[in-house]
């Protein structure tokens, strides 16, 4: 055999700067993540100057977060049709344009519009991106890679906020948001040189179920809409009655049609198995008690005690490390105590940390329960991935992190709308009330969830046996 048939069926060897490509996809994928934290320190500046209503300045971060969870799956099905390579370029440019909007925005549609429009372009680059990561990457090098990847959860959280104060005290709100385009313009130029072409795509490769993607996101919609609205127009009317009710309708459609679409958006049998359903449930918990506290904080410290955003986001920085030391120390402890113990301890530890507020509210006591709950949501997230991750097959492993994605988003959304509604009148400037309403609820979902993860989280099992630090 000739040396060049040997260079012809050799398989490829690893990509020589696929740890350049991993740096400048986390850079992007950490765009992603920050733009929930580093709007919430810009949030009373942005409802001052323009105009906002409680419900506009809500949807503000539960479009966002909507449109990215309501579409990732879709994001994830044109990755596996048209290419990763293509996905992330476009979902890059589609970003940074939309960030140019929403920063340019004057009136509250535009805004809203622009919100949109990064949700879609994070949906298309965030599940690209990760494939491209998984693609690149082999053995334990790939484990190195995914640690990394996973790592921008917290981190980004904890930037966000002292990104957000820094820019909203310093240039102004819209440059939460203009910070993105020269980043994301930079990296899909580099990306475009450094990734590899992409094969051809396949006729075997699946379709797109747009409908299953605008049946879920409309449901989730719908929903949001009625958590939202209950703030002014009440819990038990028929308009929040009936939005419910649609929101339920679309579930059960979106599920009927998984069963029979040729290629469906998701496995909706997988949320059949406890522990994927577990750790969904759980990773709704973690996020929408995080957007909580930062939601309730940031307008406590802005609104109710006149901080300036950087005064606020400084505040947060216990609430960031916190976050982060939780999340750590549970991925040490997982293999030797197990998922159930650990997921009863992390709500209750969140539950009395949302407590303390509820039951005196300073800046000390805000700072110090935000804090401890914080390190209870951080615990969660680790344990509700490796939950649902940790007993599924490997072929199934791909969908199995898609559904977790989607309700970390979903659960983003539901945080956000909850608490405004609990909290509107101190939202509005009337009360402190409010804000007391909005951390006891905090604290009773909190604890109403430990009650919850004890019945459902599975025991200790051989999967578990080794630590994931």
């Amino acid at each position: 055999m000739t040396h060049e048939a040997v260079r012809q069926t050799s398989p490829p060897g690893p990509h020589p700067a696929r740890w350049r490509i991993l740096g400048f996809l986390g850079v992007a994928q950490l765009m992603l993540i920050l733009d929930v934290t580093v709007v919430a320190i810009a949030l009373p500046h942005i409802e001052t100057d323009l105009g906002l209503g409680r419900e506009a300045l809500t949807w503000t971060v539960s479009a966002y977060t909507l449109t990215f969870g309501g579409l990732m799956l879709l994001g994830g099905r044109i990755t596996d049709l048209v290419g990763a390579k293509r996905v992330v370029l476009a979902g890059l440019l589609l970003f940074s344009i939309a960030s140019l909007v929403t920063g340019l925005a004057g009136s509250a549609g535009v805004l809203l519009g622009g919100r949109v429009t990064q949700g879609v372009g994070a949906a298309l680059l965030s599940p690209s991106a990760l494939s491209l990561v998984v693609s690149l990457f082999d053995g334990q090098e790939r484990n190195k890679a995914l640690g990394v990847w996973s790592a921008l959860g917290g981190g980004g959280a904890a930037l966000g906020v002292l990104l957000g104060g820094l820019l909203t005290a310093g240039p102004g709100w819209p440059w939460v948001f203009y910070v993105n385009v020269p980043i994301g313009l930079v990296i899909a130029v580099v990306l475009a040189v450094l990734l590899p072409a992409q094969p051809s795509a396949s006729a075997a490769r699946p379709r797109l179920d747009v409908l299953g993607a605008m049946l879920v996101t409309a449901s989730s919609a719908s929903l949001i809409y009625a958590l939202i609205a209950a703030g002014e127009r009440g819990w038990l009317t028929a308009l929040t009655g009936w939005l419910v009710l649609a929101a339920a309708v679309g579930y059960v459609l979106f599920v009927l049609w998984q069963r029979r679409a040729r290629s469906p958006l998701m496995d909706v049998r997988l949320l059949a198995r406890r522990p994927v359903a577990t750790g969904s449930f759980l990773i709704v918990m973690a996020t929408a008690l995080m957007i909580a506290m930062f939601f309730l904080g940031t307008f406590y410290f802005q609104h109710a005690l006149g901080y300036g955003p950087l005064q606020a986001g400084l505040l947060f920085l216990p609430v960031a490390l916190a976050t982060m030391l939780g999340a750590n120390l549970t991925g040490r402890m997982l293999g030797r105590w197990g998922g159930r113990g650990l997921a009863v301890a992390g709500l209750t530890v969140a539950a009395l940390g949302m407590a303390v507020p509820a039951v005196s509210m300073n800046t000390v006591t805000v700072v110090a329960g935000v804090a401890v709950a914080a390190a209870g949501a951080g615990a969660m997230f680790v344990i509700a991935s490796a939950t649902a991750l940790g007993q599924v097959a490997p072929y199934e492993a791909g969908i199995a992190s898609g559904i977790v994605s989607t309700f970390h988003e979903f659960g983003a959304s539901i945080g956000a709308a909850v608490v405004s509604s609990v909290a509107a009148a101190s939202l509005a400037g009337t009360t402190l009330t409010g804000f007391t309403h909005g951390f006891t609820v905090a604290a009773v979902a909190a604890a109403v969830g430990a009650v919850a993860a004890a019945l459902m989280t599975p025991g200790r099992s051989s999967g578990q046996a080794q630590d994931i630090s």
